[in-house]
This record gives structure tokens, sequence and C-alpha cells, in this order.
């Protein structure tokens, strides 16, 4: 029988609390409450497009802004899958995925490569979402390819409706992380890398 893949991450500071629960091979359950309407919404279907089982609570200082909250989140989320893939042994790595939400289209590749880093390219967005800026997001896919240590690229190709665009990146984040973090049957024990070696630990 497989192992499941799952992580859990606790973090508690003077601006949040934080707990995130994480199995990468699920059904796309969820349990979001971050006390930011916004990034529940997002949270939520990015679990259900990309078959993850999340339990996300939060508090945190919403009364000076949702920054730390957002950043915290993020956090822990990439620390989950990180710590949730294991070793990484007979994983596809690499995926894209485009997703339409009416006007808007975005385009997202990953490369689960052991190297925290996120690109975009411009215009980014701009407005808000509720509390939710639109740049935090931005900050908040930043942190979670730092605390992954996986590449995330973001396009988007166009839209002119803030949450409709955003709601794309989520889905195709979700989906193509969805098709990375698979088994491989062809490869398995082995990792993704003809150097035999990812960053994974830390």
């Amino acid at each position: 029988m497989t192992e499941i893949r799952r992580a859990s991450i606790r973090r508690t500071t003077t601006e949040t609390d934080v707990s995130v629960d994480l199995i990468i091979d699920g059904t796309g359950r969820s349990s979001v409450a971050t006390g930011i309407g916004a990034l529940d919404h997002f949270l939520t279907l990015f679990a259900r497009h990309g078959r993850f089982d999340i339990d996300i609570q939060a508090r945190g200082d919403l009364h000076v802004d949702a920054h730390h909250t957002v950043e915290d989140v993020a956090l822990c989320l990439g620390q989950a899958l990180r710590r949730a893939l294991g070793d990484w042994r007979g994983i596809r790595r690499m995926a894209d995925a485009a997703v339409p939400m009416d006007e808007a289209l975005a385009q997202v590749a990953v490369d689960l490569s052991g190297r925290g880093s996120f690109h975009y390219r411009d215009p980014w967005p701009g407005g808000a979402v509720g509390q939710l800026e639109a740049d935090l997001v931005r900050h908040f896919l930043e942190t979670l390819a730092r605390e992954a240590r996986i590449t995330i690229h973001v396009v988007t190709l166009y839209g002119s409706n803030v949450h409709h665009q955003i709601e794309a990146i989520f889905k195709a984040l979700a989906r193509a992380l969805d098709a990375a973090t698979e088994l491989d049957t062809r490869i398995a024990g082995q990792l993704p890398s003809t150097k035999e070696h990812l960053e994974i630990q830390g």
C-alpha cells in the first residue's frame, strides 16, 4: 500500500497563529478559515482543482493589515508541501497548466526543483479582492515557492477582472502542482534529477 503523503505544520508568533494539514493525494476536500474571505475562497478552489486535502486555520493581526496572515499561511503551506513529498522520489517534477476564468486566462509552470524561486511576467493584476490585495497574492506565491523549494512561473495572459485573474492563477497553480507531484511508476524510487540530489532538507 502506498504511504500517504501528508504533513502538518504549526506556526505561532506574536503576529499570527497558523496551522496547515495537507494530503497531496486527496480528493479536493478543504476546510479553510484565515479571516480573509478572498484568501479562503482561492485556497478552497486550489484544493479542489489540485485534488489536495487541506485544513488551514489561521488567526492574525488583521486589525493592522492582511500581510502577516497571508505570508504565514503561504509559509506553512509551502513547508507542508515540501515535507509531504517525503524524499521526492518518483515524482514527475515538472508540469504546467493554462486555465481560463471567463475573460481571464492564466498559465502557470512549476518545477519541483529543490530551488525556491518565483517569476512572473508583467503586468501583474492590480487592485484587490476584498481584503486581499493583488500584490499580496504575488507575495503569497513568492513565499510558497521559497518554502516549498519549488520554482513557479506565472503568466497572466489577459483579463480585465482582478478576481477572475487571481482565480485563474490559483486554479492553474493547483493543476500544475497536481501533475508535478504525481508519482510516475516508470521512475519509482528515483530522484527526478540527473544529479541524484535535490535541496529539500531543512
